[in-house]
């Protein structure tokens, strides 16, 4: 067979443009983990870690660690899995690193206060919740797991007494 130069180049030049077309771009672990701690919803977050995709990241949790975590009956659990999500990966991928770990740390737990808001958002008694928000972030800031969690039942009380004060007022509203 005879290719005439026009042709081999015509042929040449459609094989090398189909595969750029349909390739796809792939992600690496750093850019999933920032996209999906920083950039997706709580429910996109938790679409991809139900899917365990992308699997080249670590999607282990323990939830709110020995805090509870729906206290009060607040969901607190995804907001968790997502501030465990971006600490486990950060560490992982060497992004704890002395010069980097405050800056990295707290734009992790600032975006851990904004979950549970977002999820304040949507409870019945938000003021209450966000609160109890405010002592989650503070003991996340603070002091970590152990102690955290001694905090966290402290602030627990508190915010149950608060419960009852808003409860009494809007009984007294309606009356």
């Amino acid at each position: 067979m005879r290719f005439s130069l026009l042709s081999i180049a015509a042929i040449v030049s459609s094989a090398v443009a189909a595969p750029a077309e349909s390739l796809e771009v792939r992600e690496t672990a750093v850019q999933a983990t920032d996209r999906l701690v920083f950039s997706s919803t709580i429910s996109q977050f938790i679409t991809a870690r139900n899917a365990r995709n992308p699997s080249t990241v670590d999607w282990s949790s323990d939830g709110c660690s020995s805090s509870p975590d729906n206290p009060l009956g607040f969901n607190f659990e995804n907001s968790c899995y997502r501030h465990d999500f971006g600490y486990r990966n950060f560490k992982a991928q060497s992004r704890f690193s002395d010069a980097s770990r405050c800056a990295n740390k707290l734009r992790i737990d600032t975006n851990f206060k904004t979950d549970l808001y977002n999820q304040c958002n949507n409870e019945t008694l938000t003021s209450v919740c966000k609160k109890l928000a405010d002592v989650y972030y503070a003991a996340v800031r603070a002091f970590g797991k152990k102690k955290g969690a001694e905090v966290l039942a402290a602030a627990q009380l508190a915010a149950q007494d608060d419960i009852a004060a808003e409860v009494a007022r809007r009984a007294a509203e309606k009356a």
